[in-house]
């Protein structure tokens, strides 16, 4: 971590079209902390992911570890190939290996709607979505990530851990989340998603649920069945505020999430541990569109806004909390007219004409004056 007044990030540019939303993201954070001032930055580009893997035998170099241990925070773009595999069969994905070696339990992913990008829910209502997943990142059935067996080609295990010690921390910090969004006008709602009535493992993770919702009453707390769940993020996704689940679940869920908001592209991420946290579009590599110009670079975009607004929280900084949510701002004016249409969405806007419609929106929004940060994407 920086003891210094500039705050350090670890840029992890990864694999496929990483690169290509990476750079015109430290454009735009560069942009926004020109603009806000008392804004120091510095950058420290390190190697990993699957082309790493291929060139060097290593995913994740001990290098690269430390650089993103000591950061004040870490931006990653996308990891893994498809055609670049372990000897196992699983793809190269370094990001999980952070999650777990810096604790990273809290997996934040904001739902929220952009104007002028209408989802595929037909309800007006679906048009302004703002609700938040939180999955748990370091455990659950991710647990046996590298770790599962097949037993004489007859049987495979992989097993599901759910800890009362990290749970809780998931819990507290969820609560504390959806404490922030009722300040902010949301309603103060907290839902544990499981699968309690099947199986032992969410039964407890329920239980410790309901105990730390006894120290939170200010917070509404309920509980809803993943299948249920996964129904109603369709049927009437407005009814949710903050969402906490297990991690497979929460894997999937968030997709679904991404879904109702115009795709991948759209939705932004992150991972939050005690003092460390990751910040990455949900998207992957695309190896598709490499080098094609289509890369969507808006969820990277929104994912340096959540960073700038925790590191904003975290250093007790308002001048970065104040760049992040000039960046939220921007992207939404950037779409706000309806012209700004991504490929995936039907449209031609590729990775320049995003970038170039941000940057001007971003002189469009700032004031100098009345911009207060509030957390939005967190929040």
């Amino acid at each position: 971590m920086s003891s210094s007044n500039s705050l350090s990030i670890a840029v992890l540019p990864g694999d496929g079209i990483g690169p290509e939303v990476m750079a015109p993201c430290l454009e735009v954070i560069d942009a926004v902390a020109s603009r806000v001032g008392d804004i120091s930055l510095t950058f420290d580009q390190v190697d990993a992911g699957a082309a790493c893997y291929r060139d060097h035998g290593d995913a994740l170099p001990n290098e690269t570890m430390d650089a993103a241990r000591d950061a004040d925070a870490i931006l990653l773009a996308a990891m893994g190939m498809p055609d670049i595999r372990y000897p196992d069969g699983t793809e190269i994905a370094p990001q999980l290996d952070i999650r777990f070696e810096l604790g990273l339990y809290a997996g934040v992913r904001p739902v929220r709607s952009i104007p002028g990008l209408p989802g595929p829910l037909a309800d007006p209502r679906a048009q302004a979505l703002d609700f938040v997943l939180i999955r748990e990142s370091t455990e659950g059935l991710f647990a046996s990530h590298g770790k599962g067996t097949i037993e004489d080609d007859r049987e495979a295990r992989d097993t599901m851990v759910i800890t009362r010690e990290v749970s809780e921390k998931l819990f507290n910090f969820s609560f504390e989340l959806a404490r922030k969004r009722k300040a902010a006008g949301h309603r103060g709602c907290l839902t544990c998603v499981d699968k309690a009535n099947v199986f032992t493992s969410f039964a407890f993770f329920r239980s410790i649920f309901d105990q730390c919702a006894t120290r939170n009453s200010d917070i509404l707390a309920d509980h809803a069945y993943v299948d249920a769940t996964a129904l109603n993020l369709v049927r009437n996704p407005w009814v949710y505020d903050v969402a906490v689940t297990e991690n497979m679940f929460g894997d999937i869920l968030s997709d679904l999430g991404a879904a109702l908001i115009g795709g991948m592209g759209m939705a932004p991420s992150a991972d939050i541990g005690d003092s460390n946290a990751v910040f990455q579009p949900c998207h992957g590599s695309a190896p598709d569109i490499v080098g094609s110009g289509k890369a969507n670079p808006t969820a990277m975009f929104l994912s340096a806004a959540m960073m700038l607004e925790w590191l904003g929280d975290q250093h007790e900084r308002p001048a970065y909390g104040k760049a992040g949510a000039l960046l939220t701002a921007a992207v939404d004016k950037a779409f706000s007219g309806g012209s700004l249409v991504p490929f995936e969405l039907g449209g031609e806007s590729g990775t320049s004409k995003v970038t170039n419609a941000v940057l001007a929106a971003i002189d469009q929004v700032w004031d100098g004056s009345d911009l207060v940060a509030t957390m939005g994407n967190m929040r």
